[in-house]
């Protein structure tokens, strides 16, 4: 039978390890230097139409409804 944990075996094994370790992913989580802006410009139009018919208007007009 062969010997597996030779010298050179131990040594290739133990570099793996440690250049696996190098490969572990760094997440860094910084503030950003500037401060965020949102520019809204927004421009709201609101317009409202009101249609009456002439039956409706002229009940208004003489106080026969309410």
């Amino acid at each position: 039978m062969k010997k597996l944990l030779t010298l050179p075996t131990i040594t290739l094994s133990l570099a793996a390890v440690l250049l696996m370790g190098g490969c572990t992913p760094t997440v860094k989580i910084e503030p950003p230097e500037k401060p965020i802006v949102i520019n809204l410009n927004v421009k709201i139009e609101h317009e409202i139409k009101i249609k009456v018919d002439k039956e409706l208007d002229e009940l208004i007009n003489n106080d026969e409804l309410f």
